[in-house]
């Protein structure tokens, strides 16, 4: 019989002991910010290798979209072995069964490991993992842990979220919350404090990384990937300096729900992919951002109950032009998703012309960029939507090493082309209503209007 050691011809560094032995003794959840190149998809991969062979059940590997898994993970070769990783960590004698084509692994233990993305989570089948990995979790939809924590907490799973830095989003938000939260583990790793690279080579790398991208973005881009910083623009994000400078301003606080004043609902609809709702309300020249919600998977029924348990007295709900297109439906005659939505309750529904191209859809971002200053948003109610617009990016062009002129579609799209909806529509017909400077409480017939 063959014996073999885990991890296999591996040992963390002493820079990776302290995550490595937190989670040998029994953590449950780890928050590990560190520089590029510090290991830490390695020192994940053999740490899961460890955990399949104590305890049985299914692992994932997920990275912010599925289809990253295969170049980042499944073919991704150790340049200092000439191995792929998951043979190293994950050697053949322990392995029973691998599936190329969904990139999963059942092991002689009888547990499993897979790669997934954040985008595709709530698809995949099966019994439920015990054990998450959240590769590069600062990139990644944090709907996918909301969703998946309840799980991990009722089968007493463990999650570990390794990343570089991205900005001040929702990944620097769990890294403070770990720093306090009794269980959790929290640190933070530049490459000065690592045995990685030595000064010169650090020092080699910041004047690459200038030339490349000019010295302002350069240098941002250094300090993020090899200092950690949070406080670094994202590369190509759009909205960035004005989120930034909302944080700075305390526009990202506490905004209470004003019962007197109306709430409109800014939509971007979705079947397969996510429907996003904004809620707001107008006093003045200020934009009170009081909620926002998200799902999957659902119908308008699904949004119309989600309305109604808020205690919102509601204006006008603003949809993208596709709400118009008439589809096929139970009924005999086709219907829109208006006239569902506005026989659901959803009423009235003004439809706001989404950019046909891709220059109406930057001079949307125009738009969104040109009002952002004059809104407050509710820290807890809209944390998702508020890091949806702080990730929001351009296509990075591997090729060409630029960004490109259009945006990435990544989870962030779907908060930000709802926030869009509210930008085009305030320019076009809702700054028009406003009476005494704010916007009254109104009698249209719907949901506890008077």
């Amino acid at each position: 019989m063959t014996t073999i050691i885990l991890p296999n011809n591996w040992a963390p560094r002493p820079d990776q002991r302290p995550l490595w032995i937190y989670m040998e003794n029994g953590g449950t959840r780890a928050v590990e910010v560190a520089h590029r190149r510090w290991g830490k998809d390695d020192i994940a991969l053999h740490y899961t290798a460890t955990a399949a062979q104590q305890r049985i059940g299914n692992y994932w590997h997920m990275l912010p979209q599925f289809n990253q898994c295969r170049k980042a993970i499944w073919e991704a070769v150790n340049p200092h072995t000439g191995k792929r990783r998951i043979d190293e960590a994950f050697p053949a004698t322990i392995r029973a069964k691998i599936r190329e084509s969904d990139m999963f692994i059942e092991f002689k233990s009888g547990s499993c490991w897979q790669l997934v993305g954040s985008d595709n989570y709530n698809a995949l089948v099966g019994s439920p993992p015990i054990g998450i990995v959240y590769s590069e979790y600062a990139l990644s939809d944090p709907q996918s842990w909301a969703y998946l924590s309840p799980i991990l907490e009722e089968n007493g799973g463990w999650a570990m979220f390794i990343s570089t830095s991205r900005g001040n989003n929702h990944y620097k938000r769990l890294y403070d919350f770990a720093k306090v939260a009794p269980g959790w583990f929290a640190e933070l790793l530049p490459a000065t404090k690592t045995p990685v690279f030595t000064p010169e080579q650090l020092q080699k790398i910041k004047l690459e990384m200038i030339g490349a991208h000019g010295e302002d973005l350069g240098e941002a881009l250094f300090n993020q990937e090899y200092h950690c910083s949070f406080e670094g623009a994202q590369p190509g994000a759009y909205y960035n300096k004005q989120m930034i400078l909302a944080n700075k301003e305390g526009r990202i606080t506490d905004v209470p729900w004003t019962s007197g004043l109306e709430v409109y609902t800014f939509w971007d609809l979705g079947v397969d992919d996510s429907t996003t709702i904004w809620f707001m309300q107008f006093t003045g020249q200020q934009v009170r951002v009081i909620d926002y919600y998200e799902g999957s998977g659902y119908g308008l029924e699904h949004y119309a109950k989600e309305l109604k348990s808020r205690p919102y007295v509601y204006g006008d709900h603003y949809m993208p032009h596709d709400a118009a297109v008439r589809e096929l439906s139970s009924g005999e005659f086709a219907k829109s998703r208006q006239e569902v939505a506005e026989e659901l309750g959803i009423r009235p529904v003004v439809i706001v012309q989404r950019a046909r191209d891709n220059q109406a859809v930057m001079t949307g971002i125009g738009s969104v960029r040109n009002i952002l200053s004059r809104c407050w948003f509710d820290k807890t109610k809209c944390w998702q939507g508020i890091s949806a617009l702080e990730g929001y990016r351009a296509e990075y062009n591997e090729d060409k090493k630029i960004m490109s002129n259009h945006p990435e579609h990544t989870w962030e799209s779907h908060g930000a082309d709802a926030f869009r909806t509210f930008a085009v529509g305030y320019s076009t017909t809702l700054g028009t209503k406003k009476q005494g400077g704010d916007f009254r409480k109104g009698s249209r017939g719907t949901w506890r209007s008077t």
